[in-house]
């Protein structure tokens, strides 16, 4: 009876520990302010007759988009409104005028009920054209309201528009220059390279991304991250750009940059990191466009005098649409007995980071403008010595490694006594 009591008074402890933690929780959700605006994203899908082709995991593309959109669904924040249009989904004829009016909201922007999104999504099938250009124009009404909200498109197509003379990039420039601060992120499903330059124009023209997509998973992956990014806007990327020299470089904060590097270019951008604090930054650099097949990254925080810190690398060949690479570097607390430390603030050290890439394009595919890259910065308490011991300094490391070698030896030298004597001792 002992026994089985023990574990339900722990059950009752834990719940009461709960229910004190979360009431306060409660409480403080209660007092938060009404009113802050909600976050909107619309998809747009291409259900255009090229959608039937099989060529993504063994399925149609429109087969992995609707598997994608489920995927998606079922991982949409609460705090988000979303809405589905089409484009291309009704009008299998040859009549341009028509074919280039087909597009429709099928499920409105709003709050999700992800069973009737989803039961819309499964109702589809590639049909007919594929009007991008008035289907952005559609989409960016579907998101009319609240301007303080944050508002994004995620288009996602096989194919160019076929509605000339309207430019989809043209349209996409006119929505930036509304200045209602909606982005436009495109995903291209097994784009041809006009397909993914089209793209990439729409997508750069309001601050957005363009992505490459081939396999089901990874349009899962990248759609579930947009639609992330407005419910939580801090990471939206800040556009900058790097200097060529680290003394020209802009200082940055804590936060996510885009940028764009050349074809092995090397750019700077400067954080200043207290003792204490962990440096922990990343890149990823897009190709947005053929580039050869041997290709690389490099991410290195140096001093401001040129001295390497930390390196971190990537490389790889093939076909690529994005590689990365990510450093960290613990800076130590100031010694108590440092005279510095004994005025005002400790002073923080200039980190000079440096991207570089080994990127190279084939003969005929345009090097401007450079490749996209998002750099991620971070600074958090460093893990002290004693608790991480990848934090040791070096010589400790060497310390700890010859005290390793001297008793793996002492050993050695113990075992080959004992069995010389193992043997004497036989043959008597």
């Amino acid at each position: 009876m002992i026994i089985s009591r023990r574990p339900a008074a722990a059950v009752c402890a834990l719940v009461a520990a709960l229910a004190v933690g979360l009431l306060p929780s409660a409480a403080v959700a209660a007092d938060e302010p009404a009113g802050q605006p909600v976050p909107k994203v619309d998809l747009v899908l291409d259900v255009s007759g090229s959608m039937r082709t099989r060529d993504i995991d063994g399925q149609t593309r429109m087969a992995a988009a609707k598997q994608a959109f489920n995927d998606v669904l079922d991982s949409v924040p609460e705090e988000v409104e979303l809405g589905i249009r089409t484009l291309g989904a009704n009008y299998p004829g040859k009549d341009t005028k028509v074919g280039c009016e087909d597009t429709e909201q099928l499920y409105p922007v709003g709050p999700l009920d992800r069973t009737e999104a989803k039961t819309a999504v499964a109702t589809l099938a590639p049909t007919g054209w594929t009007p991008i250009g008035p289907a952005l124009i559609a989409a960016a009404k579907d998101l009319e309201g609240d301007e303080e909200a944050t508002r994004r498109i995620v288009l996602i197509t096989d194919g160019e528009d076929t509605c000339a003379p309207l430019d989809p990039c043209e349209v996409a420039r006119d929505i930036a220059a509304q200045g209602i601060h909606l982005t436009i992120d495109t995903l291209g499903l097994v784009p041809d390279e006009k397909t993914r330059a089209q793209l990439t124009c729409i997508a750069e023209a309001t601050g957005g991304t363009f992505t490459s997509v081939r396999h089901t998973k990874d349009l899962s992956r990248r759609v579930t991250q947009l639609v992330d990014r407005a419910a939580d806007p801090v990471v939206t990327p800040v556009a900058t750009e790097g200097a060529a020299r680290c003394a020209d470089a802009p200082s940055i904060k804590p936060g996510l940059y885009s940028d764009r590097e050349k074809f092995s270019e090397h750019r700077f951008y400067r954080v200043d990191v207290l003792p204490g604090q962990e440096l922990r930054a990343s890149v990823s650099v897009g190709a947005d466009r053929a580039v050869d097949r041997d290709y690389g990254v490099l991410l290195r925080a140096l001093t401001v005098h040129g001295r390497e810190i930390v390196r971190g690398a990537e490389s790889g060949d093939g076909r690529t649409d994005v590689i990365s690479s990510g450093i960290r570097y613990p800076k130590p607390e100031q010694d108590s007995g440092d005279s510095s430390s004994d005025v005002g603030e400790p002073a923080a050290e200039t980190v000079c980071l440096q991207v570089s890439n080994a990127f190279s394009a084939p003969a005929g595919v345009k090097t401007t403008p450079g490749l996209p890259l998002e750099l991620t910065v971070d600074l958090v308490d460093a893990p002290s010595a004693a608790a991480d011991p990848a934090a040791f300094g070096l010589g400790r490391g060497w310390w700890f490694l010859g005290t390793l070698a001297v008793a793996g030896l002492l050993a050695g030298l113990l075992w080959g006594w004992i069995s010389r004597l193992r043997i004497v001792w036989s043959t008597n």
